[in-house]
């Protein structure tokens, strides 16, 4: 690097490193660091919308973290992957864009006493954000940078799952992110319908100004610790391919490394429970127990069908149906390979009630995750019910003082029993589904687990077995009121106790929204630079006035 000094740091290149980097250079011509652990360039599959689906048996762009054995999956310790690349999840998910529930965000404020965090208050961010190809006001935007589309096919088993759903009286529902979230439909994603790639957050966000002379970007660089003087962060320690050195932060310190290592690196720099630091021989520089608390992720159970035909997907990315899909899509851009192989789902509730608590995906060929096994992939469909909102609270602790060690995730799946519940229900719901024209036409047999596999026992003890992440971690730096002890930032994101640190991503949601989270991650970290100028802004003037002997002008009002 030419310089070692810059306005901001930012560590984490993921969806809200991306959002925060780019605008604080375009919009505010500030020197940026963006600091990123993985990998900068990608392969050019991940751009097609199926393309993510070759990585997904791959640890290529991915962390496998150290989960801790799960005691109430019977010593389970389910995968943990967290992206590590250049855009992060953005760069390698499934795309699919869910705001989640307004009451999810209102929640939020209600809890934070109305500090600017509901659902009305972030709504602009979402719609600043994207350019979507067909929906419009009140609900979304057409010209942001964000690309948002519905997917350039659907398969005969995804409108065949939104037919029966409708059957059972669920309503079909043409936009999940519009005024309410219930019913069944088709999910849009982060896909640029003229084009028919990937919008990751790179593309939106980070492209427009990557050639930008105040933007710096290093990545396969891991961030060590935070410098922190007199209780003030002033630059960042780091470990890249030419060996270890340290930049500074005239401004802040931003940190959008993730819900596993934004924790870890608080706690190597001194900040979290004493108890945990002093573990590692680590001297606390702020006490702040709630650091690596509160983990929150959805999870997924599934249910698995053979059919009687080809009604989706299986087999066409090998030989040459592979060939085949690949040359229709460069020359037409249609066919197979637009399509992210999850096209539907709906939002239920099996208790129900009115508000959602399940998302229930339709994959229309038989799949399981490579942390479940027991079923060879053919042709058919798995129906996976996610849980929204789960009651249980994990942990993310420091494995060792060692920078590189990976930190030690507790991720509590079913560690509370109402989420169990739940999910039982659910998973009965899905084999109604199956058994529901035309669904049923469609259908030869249930095989994962099977029709035998029918008591509330037997059910709960599939569901141990098999339940996996939903790659959806939130809420170990979590924000809060000045009385809550356990909140690790204030509601302007600022980390507790030291000066000059921010937290900008997943980490700081009190709860988990109900839905895939990469569009909160993406408002919450456009929000975040809103935050941020208006700070700066505020020390500026109150510095000028200090500087010519005025009082500050103290009816200005900045972005909250």
């Amino acid at each position: 690097m030419a310089s070692k000094r810059f306005d901001y740091i930012v560590v984490g290149g993921g969806s809200s490193g991306c959002v925060v980097a780019g605008r604080l250079v375009a919009e505010h011509d500030a020197r940026v660091l963006l600091v990123e652990a993985g990998p900068r360039r990608v392969s050019p599959i991940l751009a097609m919308p199926a393309g993510y689906m070759k990585f997904l048996a791959r640890d290529t762009y991915l962390t496998m973290h150290h989960v801790l054995p799960q005691q109430q999956l019977g010593g389970r310790a389910p995968i943990v992957p967290q992206a590590k690349v250049l855009g992060g999840g953005s760069t390698v998910n499934a795309m699919v864009y869910i705001r989640g529930q307004a009451q999810d965000y209102d929640d939020w404020d209600e809890a934070l006493g109305g500090a600017g965090w509901s659902y009305k208050d972030l709504l602009p961010h979402f719609i600043r954000q994207e350019g979507n190809d067909h929906l419009g006001a009140p609900y979304h935007g057409v010209r942001g940078p964000l690309k948002v589309s519905h997917l350039g096919q659907h398969s005969a088993m995804s409108r065949a799952f939104v037919q029966a759903m409708q059957e059972l009286g669920i309503p079909y529902n043409a936009d999940f992110n519009g005024a309410r979230q219930s019913g069944v439909g088709f999910m849009q994603h982060t896909i640029d319908w003229a084009t028919r790639r990937r919008c990751s957050a790179v593309d939106a966000f980070l492209q427009p100004v990557i050639s930008h002379p105040k933007l710096t970007v290093i990545t396969e660089t891991l961030a060590t610790g935070i410098r922190i003087e007199k209780s003030r962060a002033t630059g960042v320690d780091l470990l890249g391919p030419t060996g270890p050195e340290t930049v500074f932060a005239d401004a802040e310190v931003i940190l959008a490394a993730g819900t596993y290592m934004t924790p870890k690196l608080l706690m190597l720099s001194g900040i979290g429970p004493p108890d945990e630091l002093s573990r590692h021989g680590i001297r606390t520089c702020a006490d702040l127990p709630g650091v690596g608390q509160n983990l929150q992720d959805h999870h997924e159970v599934p249910v698995v069908a053979t059919t009687s035909g080809a009604f989706g997907y299986f087999g066409q990315d090998r030989g040459l149906a592979m060939l085949s899909n690949g040359l229709q899509y460069m020359l037409f851009r249609s066919g197979a390979v637009t399509t992210t192989g999850v096209e539907a789902c709906a939002f239920i509730d099996p208790d129900g009630r009115e508000r959602p608590t399940i998302q229930l995906y339709c994959v229309p060929t038989v799949y399981l995750d490579r942390d479940v096994s027991g079923v060879e992939p053919t042709h058919g469909v798995t129906l996976n019910p996610c849980l929204l909102r789960p009651k249980a609270r994990g942990s993310v602790r420091l494995a060792s003082s060692d920078p590189a060690a990976l930190p030690l995730v507790d991720p509590q799946f079913f560690g509370d029993p109402d989420d169990l519940r739940l999910t039982i229900g659910a998973l009965r719901y899905a084999r109604e589904v199956l058994a529901t024209e035309p669904v049923r036409g469609m259908v030869e047999r249930e095989i994962f687990p099977g029709k035998e596999v029918a008591s509330d026992e037997a059910i709960a003890a599939h569901c141990r077995k098999t339940v996996k992440t939903n790659y959806h971690p939130v809420g170990t730096c979590r924000m809060g009121r000045e009385s809550d002890p356990h909140a690790v930032v204030t509601p302007e994101l600022a980390v507790r106790g030291i000066e000059g640190l921010r937290i900008v991503d997943a980490s700081i949601m009190p709860t988990i929204p109900s839905g895939n989270t990469n569009a909160s991650v993406l408002a919450i970290a456009d929000k975040a630079v809103d935050v941020i100028i208006g700070h700066a802004r505020m020390n500026r003037e109150t510095e000028y006035a200090s500087s010519n002997h005025v009082s500050p002008i103290s009816d200005q009002v900045y972005p909250s």
